[in-house]
């Protein structure tokens, strides 16, 4: 896409995890950046230095309607909310605020301020469990847990308010998010943090003694859980190019998976991890986990047929490995 329609971006939660890559795939390809994350779990040394960083949160109208000014603001790439599959079980509320009732509020704001574009960080866990295996878009939508719930509801808070107010937006329905920045940028950095390739590199790394595998008894090959591992650096650049889509095509919204198409069960990414690192991570089987389905894997047929989107970093070995680099990265800046 030339520059004259590279129109200036706004993301919010750029400092967090998917939101930096974004951010970072954006600026490498020219795109005017602004950045708003209430840093509650993002990072600001996740920013580079020369896109504008505002720390406030998304349901803040006074704030954003200052951003659209300031910068000129026709496209927005949402990542800020919850994501934690069994907090949400525990604390639904939470992420009905965070996930729901917010992006509501930032979607008044797009209105009000006449933004054109929305791209939408949803989540595979709007499938819930799915009756077949891989996944399609038009799958059937029964979330089992109040994070995929959550995310549901503002898909279609999106497709109401885009019909009655004239802006676009694609919906992208993330499958397991994995890997690092390859030039160790920006990566995985929330402490705590469940997802397994990050905390299988933590434990490489020797800030956890251990990992733990939730369920040895789905429906699998090995009865573990099954996932689509898709590296966060093709997902950032799904991002760019669905954005240009949007542009291209301003009367047309899209919905579309995030993922490789290709599953991985718990125990096979346990042995690329100790293959990449040569060790022996220990491995504690512990019950399932509440709203993990046994297998999730992407139909990524429709992203492909639509996005001149090319996977550059399919391959589990070099994801664990990108992961790693910026665990090491973190270690050597005293980062727990």
């Amino acid at each position: 896409m030339s520059d004259a329609n590279k129109v200036p971006v706004l993301v919010t939660g750029g400092a967090g995890y998917i939101g930096s890559h974004a951010v970072l795939a954006l600026r490498d390809a020219g795109w005017p950046v602004t950045v708003i994350d209430n840093l509650s779990t993002g990072f600001a040394f996740a920013v580079p230095d020369d896109v504008p960083l505002y720390e406030g949160d998304v349901a803040d109208a006074a704030l954003l309607e200052r951003i659209f000014s300031e910068h000129g603001i026709k496209a927005i790439m949402h990542f800020a909310g919850s994501i934690i599959v069994p907090e949400s079980v525990e604390n639904p509320l939470k992420y009905y605020d965070n996930n729901t009732v917010k992006s509501r509020a930032l979607m008044e704001a797009v209105v009000r301020g006449g933004v054109e574009h929305f791209i939408f960080s949803s989540t595979a866990a709007t499938y819930g469990t799915p009756e077949c295996s891989p996944v399609s878009e038009d799958s059937p939508k029964r979330p089992i847990n109040p994070y995929g719930w959550s995310k549901l509801m503002t898909e279609q808070m999106l497709a109401d308010a885009s019909a009655a107010h004239g802006f676009n937006f694609c919906a992208l329905r993330y499958f397991n998010v994995a890997g690092a920045d390859p030039q160790a940028r920006t990566g995985q950095s929330t402490a705590g943090a469940t997802h397994l390739i990050k905390v299988a590199c933590e434990a490489a790394t020797g800030k956890r003694d251990g990992v733990a595998v939730f369920g040895t008894d789905y429906d699998t090959p090995d009865g573990t859980g099954v996932r689509d591992y898709i590296h966060v650096s093709d997902l950032a650049n799904a991002h760019v190019l669905a954005l240009e889509a949007l542009i291209d095509q301003p009367e047309r919204s899209l919905t579309m998976n995030c993922g490789y198409g290709r599953g991985f069960s718990v125990l096979e990414v346990l042995d690329a991890v100790d293959r990449v690192t040569n060790q022996t991570i220990l491995r504690r089987i512990e019950s399932r986990r509440a709203g993990d389905p046994g297998e999730l894997v992407s139909d990524p047929s429709r992203i492909r047929e639509i996005l001149p989107w090319q996977a550059k970093y399919a391959d589990l070995d070099q994801i664990i490995a990108h992961a790693l680099q910026w665990e090491r990265k973190l270690s050597e800046w005293g980062e727990t």
